[in-house]
Formats: C-alpha cells, sequence, structure tokens
C-alpha cells in the first residue's frame, strides 16, 4: 500500500512539474475551441511560454513564428481572412495545442449592466418558442465571469468558454445580445460571435480605465486609493463589523424568536391583519415601514396538484422573501428585481388546507409584492390564482441607526470592471460594441454626458481599431406615470445619451415604449436587440436604405401661439403610433413653466400649441422618468426620441 501511495505521489508530482515547465506555451482563456474570430482584419494571436522560446501557429496551411520576450509573452499577426470555417489551429513550442472548431465571421463585445445580462433563461415564459428553436451553431457567446481588480489592469480573464445557440446553451445567452446576433445572422448568414461582459448593478466608471478617467480627477483620486490594499481591507473590515452589529437585530424578528415561528405548521395565529396581495404595505395603512413583514394565507390544493411539481409565480417582491409551504421553505430571494419563480416539489402540498407563509424584508421605500406581475400557483394542468386577500402581521420594524458603514463594493469602483473583465480581451479584433448601462448613473445624469464619451474613446483607443461602431441602447420608461410635466433625472440621461451620437461610428437605439413601471429589467427585450440590429446594419454594416431610427428633433420655430417642429429620420413619414392625438408634448413661455400642450401632425412637422400660452417659447417631448403614453412614431414603427428644446 505504501508503495502504490509513493508511486501516485511521484507520479503526481511529475505531472505537476510538466504543466508548470517554463518552455509550455499557454493562451489567453478566450483563445480556445469554437472561437469566432474576426473577419477582414488583421489578427493577434498572443499568449505566454518560457523567456525566449520560440512559438508557431500553424493555420489554413500557412506557418507563422516568434519568440517571446523576457516576460515570457508572445504575438503573432496573422492576415486578414473572409467568413467561413470551421477551421483548426496548431500551436507548438516545447508542447503543443490544438484549438478545434474555429469560426471566422463578426465578433461584437456586449457589455453594461443587468439589462445586458438578462439571459434567455430568466425569462423562459415569454421565449419558450425561441429556445426551443435555437439551432443556430454559428452563432456563439463567450460569457465572461464577472471579476474585478482594484489594483490594474489583468493579463487574462476568469475561466469560460465559447458556447453555441442550441436549445440548452442558448439559455444562457444575453437576451438582447441573442436577438441582436439573430438579425444580422439571418441578414448575412456569417458566423456572429458574442462577447458578453457585463455585470448588474453597476456604473460606467467602473468599466472605464484609469487612462480613459483622466479627466475625473476625484474618480482618479479614488482609484489611487484603492490600490492600497491596506486601506480598502481596513474599510471592508469596519463594514463587516457594522454588518454583525445589524445581523444580531435582525434576530430581533417575532416570526423568528417566539416560541414557535410563524411559518411552522403547528402555529396558531393571533392578532393578523388584512392586507391584499399584490400591493405594498405602505398604500395599505402600513405607514413609513422599513422592516420585516409576514404574510399568510390558507389554500385549498385539489388531489392532481399535491403529488407532482408545482411552479409558482409570485410576481416581484421588494426586497427579499422567503416563502414557505406547510413549514417548509420552497423559496427564498434576496435581492428584490429577479421575478420569483420557484419550484415547489412533490409531497410538499397535501390535499385541502395548506398553510402559505412569505416572510419579507424591506430596507428602504415601499414594501411588498409589485403589481401588475404574475401571481399564481400551477401544477397538472391547473391554475390557483394567489392574488387576493392575505393577513399580515410585523415582524420588526428597523431602527434609524441600523445603517451600516459603506465597504468598498469592487465592482462599483472606477477602472475595476474594465482592469478584470475588458483589459484581458482588447488584443482580440472585434466588429463593434453593444452597451447597455446607464441605470446605475442616473442620479448623476450631467457627469454621464462626460463619462458615455469617455467610455467610447477609451474603448476606441484599446483596441486601437479606428473608430469601431459603438452601439448603445438608451433607457426605457421606468417608473411611476407622472400626469403632469415634471424634472426628470432619467430624461436628463437619456438625453445625454442621445448627445454621444455627436461621436462618428455611434448608433442608438430608443426604446422609450418598452419599459415597465414597476421593472427596472422590463421583460420585453427581443425588440431592443432587434433595434440595435437595424441600427448595426447602418452604421456598421453600411445598409444606407435602411431605418434604424425614429424621429429625431433637428429645429424648431415660433409662429404666433404655435411652435413648429422639424425631425429627422422621420422615415416614411410621422405617424401616432397608437392612432390616438399626439401625447406628451409640454409647452412653455419665457417663464419655463410647461403645461400640456396639444400637437398635431402636420406636412411632416408636428405643430404644438397651448391655448393659454400666447408667447410659447419652449417644448418638451417624453420628458419624463415613464412617459408612459408618449407616441410618435414613423411609419416604420419607430419611436421618436425624447428631448427638449430648452437646452
Amino acid at each position: 500500500m505504501n508503495k502504490i501511495i509513493i508511486i501516485g505521489a511521484f507520479t503526481f508530482f511529475m505531472l505537476s512539474i510538466h504543466s508548470t515547465l517554463p518552455g509550455q506555451v499557454r493562451l489567453p482563456v478566450l483563445i480556445r475551441d469554437s472561437m469566432i474570430v474576426q473577419r477582414d482584419t488583421k489578427l493577434k494571436m498572443w499568449g505566454w511560454a518560457g523567456s525566449g522560446e520560440q512559438v508557431n501557429i500553424k493555420f489554413m496551411g500557412k506557418t507563422y513564428t516568434t519568440k517571446t520576450g523576457p516576460d515570457g509573452k508572445w504575438l503573432i499577426w496573422l492576415p486578414p481572412m473572409k467568413a467561413g470555417g470551421p477551421y483548426s489551429m496548431e500551436i507548438t513550442a516545447s508542447n503543443k495545442i490544438i484549438i478545434n472548431n474555429i469560426l471566422v465571421g463578426d465578433v461584437w463585445i456586449c457589455s453594461g449592466q443587468s439589462n445586458m445580462v438578462h439571459y434567455l433563461d430568466l425569462h423562459k415564459e415569454r421565449y419558450a418558442e425561441e429556445i426551443a428553436r435555437a439551432n443556430f451553431p454559428e452563432i456563439r457567446q463567450f460569457l465572461v465571469s464577472t471579476k474585478t481588480n482594484l489594483e490594474g489592469p489583468a493579463d487574462d480573464l476568469a475561466p469560460g468558454h465559447w458556447k453555441s445557440a442550441n436549445p440548452e446553451d442558448v439559455k444562457r445567452f444575453s437576451v438582447v445580445a441573442y436577438f441582436f446576433a439573430l438579425k444580422i445572422y439571418e441578414k448575412y448568414h456569417i458566423p456572429i460571435g458574442l462577447i458578453n461582459a457585463s455585470v448588474g448593478g453597476t456604473p460606467i466608471e467602473a468599466w472605464t480605465s484609469e487612462e480613459g478617467l483622466k479627466e475625473f480627477p476625484e474618480m482618479l483620486n479614488t482609484i489611487r486609493k484603492n490600490k492600497d490594499r491596506a486601506y480598502v481591507d481596513s474599510i471592508n473590515r469596519a463594514a463587516m463589523a457594522d454588518l454583525r452589529v445589524r445581523a444580531r437585530k435582525k434576530e430581533e424578528d417575532k416570526g423568528l424568536t417566539g416560541p414557535e415561528t410563524w411559518y411552522d405548521s403547528t402555529y396558531i395565529p393571533g392578532n393578523w391583519h388584512n392586507i391584499y396581495i399584490p400591493g405594498y404595505w405602505e398604500d395599505q395603512g402600513v405607514r413609513n415601514l422599513d422592516g420585516v413583514v409576514w404574510y399568510r394565507k390558507e389554500i385549498e390544493i385539489p388531489v392532481p396538484m399535491t403529488n407532482v411539481a408545482v411552479k409558482i409565480a409570485m410576481g416581484r417582491i421588494v426586497d427579499a422573501d422567503y416563502f414557505y409551504i406547510n413549514g417548509i421553505l420552497v423559496g427564498n430571494t434576496t435581492y428584490q428585481y429577479p421575478q420569483r419563480r420557484y419550484t415547489v416539489p412533490p409531497g410538499v402540498l397535501k390535499p385541502g388546507k395548506n398553510v402559505f407563509v412569505i416572510r419579507v424584508l424591506n430596507n428602504s421605500g415601499k414594501g411588498g409584492f409589485v403589481p401588475d406581475k404574475p401571481y399564481y400557483l400551477s401544477a397538472a394542468g391547473q391554475t390557483i390564482d394567489l392574488k387576493g386577500d392575505w393577513q399580515y402581521k410585523v415582524g420588526e420594524v428597523f431602527s434609524d441607526n441600523r445603517n451600516v458603514t459603506g465597504g468598498i463594493s469592487a465592482q462599483n469602483q472606477p477602472a475595476a470592471l474594465f482592469n478584470a473583465m475588458i483589459a484581458p480581451i482588447t488584443n482580440y479584433a472585434i466588429k463593434g460594441i453593444l452597451w447597455y448601462q446607464g441605470e446605475s448613473n442616473a442620479g448623476r445624469p450631467e457627469e454621464y454626458k462626460k463619462l458615455l464619451p469617455a467610455l467610447i474613446r477609451d474603448w476606441r483607443h484599446q483596441w486601437a481599431q479606428g473608430d469601431i461602431p459603438f452601439l448603445y441602447v438608451q433607457l426605457p420608461n421606468y417608473m411611476d406615470v407622472n400626469y403632469s410635466p415634471e424634472e426628470s433625472n432619467w430624461a436628463l440621461l437619456r438625453e445625454a445619451q442621445s448627445e454621444a451620437l455627436d461621436l462618428p461610428g455611434t448608433g442608438m437605439a430608443v426604446t422609450i415604449d418598452l419599459g415597465e413601471w414597476n421593472d427596472i429589467h422590463p421583460g420585453n427585450k427581443k425588440p431592443v436587440g432587434d433595434r440595435l440590429a437595424l441600427v448595426a446594419l447602418k452604421v456598421a454594416y453600411g445598409e444606407q436604405d435602411v431605418v434604424c431610427s425614429g424621429p429625431t428633433y433637428q429645429s424648431s420655430r415660433i409662429e404666433g401661439n404655435k411652435v413648429i417642429i422639424t425631425f429627422n429620420n422621420t422615415g416614411g413619414g410621422l405617424i401616432s403610433g397608437n392612432g390616438e392625438d399626439l401625447n406628451h408634448f409640454a409647452v412653455a413661455g419665457p417663464d419655463k413653466k410647461f403645461k400640456w400642450g396639444r400637437a398635431i401632425i402636420e406636412n411632416n412637422t408636428v405643430v404644438v400649441w397651448n391655448d393659454n400660452i400666447p408667447d410659447p417659447a419652449y417644448v418638451r417631448y417624453a420628458w419624463a422618468d415613464n412617459p408612459d403614453f408618449a407616441n410618435l412614431c414613423s411609419k416604420e414603427g419607430l419611436p421618436a426620441t425624447p428631448f427638449r428644446t430648452d437646452e
């Protein structure tokens, strides 16, 4: 036995030495089986080996040779190639690596925050048919793992793989990026590669390099401080201490600390009150409560639903929830934005009366169940509506002093995501960039006017491919509908996004009609990808006849008490998108006190007026967080871009 152990240990030792020999050629994570490389441009192949080691690449019948530098790095240029494949590539130094199933086509970087992250499986009910039909081996995605680096640009990504669009792997494709790729593929039938480097809830400055932030001295100062690991560790230690204090406070929840927990199947409720689901508790007689509220309801379950897996849709819950059935935890989500989709295993439900209990935690703002979302239980071809009267009881009220000292969230720090998720891939030739972000910067719209152009210039500099097409999504409508003219940070941020179109090679997909008032992650994402594809056809592929934008403001003139507005990009002409009178035009005199105006389409212009404003000076259109009823479009169905004339 000892002899076997010694032999095994020796074998492992020798293998370990062999795998780390200095002459071993090593490739970046991105350069691997099933990769798609960019057509019609020179390509960089790069990696590492021993110092002074000769590296050879055999590809498409030709051999390319180089030697590593003193640092062990090597780089080989390959000539431009036409779309095609699959091909194999052989890379040798003292060892040999063979890369199989390589395609040549168009590669797009897909980046931003959660609305670019959201993958098809999160919306599988809406896109079930598209998932089932996915059979496009020439559409592939490389999903970059979330990673940060506060100290500087990294050499390589975290481990990952290229995956093709089949019914299983497509579930993890970005919804927006997939439908974009599908549209381009159906047009040109060339391989489309998607490199998805996006992280939910992140600001634009986290995606910009230190060099790209040179016009933002406060951010540069933050970057310098974050490079000091002792400084970062000290702040995070203080934050963890406060978190431990808060965790102890949470144990004061009466629903967890009494003789019986309130979710226990033997618990007998007393002094519970009626409440309606869906709805926020602040809208139902519970004022200004940040804390824990328990919901309870007895639900009759028929026999056929008890011996099969049951699906529960519980809308969105602000902020976190623990879902119990008959005393058993069947679901838990700690973040307010994902829609709740829980599966109850067979045997949890029983025929007749079942006790449903939901523990909801809310830290700020309104807490509870978001309206206009699905709330039901389904199995065996039957559905039970979970909307209606429930009972509630407050388990804990969070005290004012429970706010914790904020630690350093690395993914929100300037340059941190660029360093870890973008810098390692800037050698990889691409066709263009898709960007969907802005929500996390909506509180700083004036700064965003500088940050977005800074990012565009920075990434173009990093890739060194000239004015790479940079296409992005303008923020959709979101939050409560205000039926009076209002000031709006979201409108200001949309304006900042519009102004970035002054840079060459840029394009913007307007989505002012695709949002949801109660969900920062609107579910109707296919049109977003489709509209980005239209923009790409014109900006990146040179299809001049494509109408890729709805009407955009050009100029205005005043005639009496009316303002006549002229537009660019009117396509086949201006129309009302829903056939009703034009909405969401506001008029103001020199005092800038805006009131709703009447608006009509006349000779492919829009005439706006308010009978009570004899001397109009300014007009705004769709200027609100959620201009839900704005309806100016082109005949092609593309919405007009929000605008104002008072700037």
